[in-house]
């Protein structure tokens, strides 16, 4: 299915979609060159962007910030290939978490479900373009939590009624990787670009 078919399809009729998506014939390398690699570059290029030319207030301080052009390719970058791992090691907890909840492990499976909820928050991501509507982005991410909730009983076998706790706790350890790689991102020296990307909902939210 075409990348920008496919896009419309998860956001707008995810209930549908999933089972479509549960048939279909995947392998990681396909996976993550055909639909993870060019979504999650709309975030960071959009955020590079917006964060060079527009720039923010930081709250309290009330000091304007722009980041330097070259700074922010390369905060960029970084983010982007610490975005890419964290899709994956989110897949490898959503796969090592479905037996407790009543699922079949299935590593591709995992790593569907994963990125296909993810769309909701790199679309959004298209925000970061005006540093000041990065809350229009986190409530794209929000809708990524929903896509998440209904796509793991469909992709990895749970129960439904476990579908709840499912997604909590794989939005917990979410959480925890992201912080990880931000600290790891900010010890590396692109504290601002890691900073920036927090704020637009990573720690918070269902995005790495």
């Amino acid at each position: 299915m075409a990348l920008v078919d496919r896009v419309k399809n998860i956001l707008l009729s995810p209930r549908t979609e999933w089972p479509v998506i549960d048939a279909e014939p995947a392998t990681v390398a396909s996976l993550y060159t055909g639909y993870i690699m060019p979504l999650a570059a709309i975030p960071v290029i959009c955020q590079a962007i917006g964060m060079s030319t527009i720039g923010m207030t930081i709250p309290l301080i009330g000091t304007h910030y722009r980041t330097p052009i070259v700074s922010a390719i390369t905060s960029a970058a970084v983010l982007y290939v610490f975005g890419l791992i964290a899709v994956f090691i989110v897949a490898l907890i959503v796969d090592g978490l479905a037996p407790t909840f009543g699922g079949t492990k299935n590593q591709v499976q995992a790593l569907k479900v994963v990125a296909y909820s993810y769309t909701a928050s790199w679309v959004g991501g298209v925000f970061s373009l005006v540093p000041a509507l990065g809350i229009i982005g986190f409530l794209f991410a929000l809708y990524s939590l929903y896509l998440l909730y209904l796509g793991l009983p469909v992709l990895m076998k749970s129960p439904p009624d476990k579908a709840v706790g499912y997604t909590v706790v794989v939005v917990i350890c979410t959480i925890v990787v992201t912080w990880v790689i931000f600290f790891a991102v900010a010890a590396l020296g692109f504290g601002m670009g890691a900073g920036a990307m927090a704020g637009a909902g990573a720690g918070g939210a269902y995005r790495p």
